[in-house]
């Protein structure tokens, strides 16, 4: 494909009216589809990524680009321009982080490698979720040596900077077109090398051991809910940063509420007369607070009745959710002969008003079905 004939703007696949943004994000990704180390040594991709590489370098430059808009390709020949441009390696450097990834810091060296991050499974109680806690747990982790102070060195002893990269942490090797920088085999990317490693943690700079923690679990927790414990992770190798641990908490099925975010639901049975009556029933909240509510005569199976303010508390925030209280209207299982006989002599009574919904759906079955 030549280049001196091709427009720029069509080889990215963008408009002449584009910005810098949107042509840089077209480079990129039509770099990685057409890199060398992506197609097996395809010359056909090779020349493809060798075009748009430099109709990169011309639209990314305020006055190539207006060179370019101005004269096209003409720009650029017989000395007009500065020059023909060419790739800019800055910006392959861009992609090869985007394919291969880079654990490399702005001055070369590999960048020291922070410790892994730990996570703690922990179930609580719905009370306990409702009051807040602070909890004590053991875990296995990585910490700093106590012989090397996590420097990794025997006591006495030091670091070299690695003659293989002189101190840079990566190394380079030719790979066709380009030069591909990986991380040092001799020193692992970390620049220097220990000349006598510590006998306890092998030049690890860290050893496991048994840790207790103070876990503080605020009030409103729910499962879920994520705790993190800045630093309390695994130690990094050879004194790099730690890691941090994350509690992920869960909380228990509790035998009276259930619990949607803030709002705290329980179902409570109740006799057919008091449903027919109306009554209240005095309902605890995890506070400890016991809170009166009012069953309405006439109430209906699976109605819901809400008292404000006695739910949840907000997490991190203020005030409390909503208990929710559903009746479950109970319908007698054992009866005395008493109380059958007065039943029939109630049943004797209807007219059909006192329950609207059964005679309005029987109601419905004649007009649908002519009975």
């Amino acid at each position: 494909m030549s280049t001196t004939e091709t427009d720029y703007y069509e080889l990215l696949g963008v408009e002449r009216t584009a910005d810098d943004r949107t042509i840089k994000a077209a480079y990129r990704k039509l770099a990685m589809e057409f890199h060398p180390d992506r197609n097996g040594g395809c010359k056909e991709n090779e020349a493809k990524f060798k075009a748009i590489s430099v109709a990169y370098d011309c639209l990314k430059d305020p006055q190539k680009r207006a060179a370019y808009d101005r004269y096209g390709h003409a720009a650029f020949q017989n000395g007009m321009g500065g020059g023909h441009p060419g790739a800019d390696f800055g910006d392959i450097g861009d992609i090869f982080e985007t394919i291969f990834g880079s654990a490399f810091g702005a001055g070369g060296r590999q960048q020291a490698r922070r410790g892994a991050d730990l996570r703690y499974d922990m179930e609580i109680t719905l009370d306990e979720a409702f009051h807040g806690e602070s909890r004590e747990i053991e875990i296995e982790v990585s910490q700093a040596c106590d012989s090397c102070h996590g420097s990794g060195a025997t006591p006495g002893t030091g670091v070299r900077r690695c003659n293989l990269c002189s101190g840079h942490g990566k190394v380079r090797a030719k790979q066709g077109f380009f030069v591909v920088e990986r991380p040092c085999p001799n020193c692992h990317g970390m620049g220097e090398v220990i000349e006598s490693p510590c006998r306890s943690c092998g030049g690890e700079g860290r050893s496991d051991r048994p840790q207790r923690i103070e876990v503080d679990i605020p009030p409103g927790v729910d499962t879920g809910t994520r705790i993190r414990l800045a630093g309390r992770g695994e130690a990094g190798p050879r004194g790099a940063p730690p890691g941090d641990l994350y509690i992920f908490v869960h909380v228990a099925p509790h035998p009276v509420f259930q619990r949607e975010g803030t709002t705290l639901l329980t179902r409570v049975p109740v006799s057919f007369t008091i449903a027919a009556l109306g009554d209240s029933v005095k309902i605890p909240d995890l506070g400890g607070e016991s809170h009166e509510v009012t069953i309405p005569a006439g109430i209906q199976s699976g109605k819901q009745l809400r008292v404000r303010g006695a739910g949840m508390p907000v997490l991190q925030g203020r005030g409390r959710g909503d208990l929710v209280v559903e009746i479950v209207v109970e319908t007698p299982t054992r009866l005395s002969a008493r109380q059958k006989e007065l039943l029939r002599e109630f049943r004797e009574t209807e007219t059909g008003e006192e329950c609207p919904e059964s005679r309005g759906f029987f109601d419905k079955l004649k007009s649908a079905f002519g009975t």
